[in-house]
């Protein structure tokens, strides 16, 4: 009983860790300064987007928790899920386009916000169902 308990622990402890960390990387792909966006110029089009891009990572680290067979191949797997958001992320946020994600997120553009949010969940689920293989 008490194992299970702390693999729980070892587990949830690291999952959570592995969101912070993505949490930090996303800021840095993204072309503009989200904390800044959210928390002192009350961006809801930058709040959506960087929610949908939690709900995104989360939806495969969830897939990665429960079909692992081990806590190292939960570490691979949640590492590639986090690749993949942060890669979808980089390319759709600073590659440019005719669409201008990155001005239109600055500018608080809710459709765009929550149009990029969706997009970075269906990444996320297909990222997951990838896992489960």
């Amino acid at each position: 009983m008490v194992e299970s308990f702390l693999a729980f622990g070892l587990f949830f402890i690291t999952a959570v860790a592995l969101v912070g960390v993505f949490l930090y990387l996303y800021a840095i792909v993204t072309p503009y300064d989200d904390y800044k966006l959210i928390f002192h110029e009350n961006n809801m089009a930058a709040s959506l987007t960087f929610s949908g891009a939690i709900i995104g990572f989360s939806i495969p680290l969830y897939s990665a928790l429960v079909s692992s067979v081990s806590y190292g191949d939960f570490l691979i797997w949640g590492s590639v899920a986090m690749f993949i958001q942060l890669f979808f992320a980089l390319v759709f946020t600073r590659i440019p386009n005719k669409f201008s994600l990155q001005e239109q997120i600055s500018e608080g553009v809710v459709p765009v916000g929550i149009l990029m949010a969706f997009l970075s969940i269906s990444i996320g689920l297909l990222n997951a169902g990838s896992m489960s293989y």
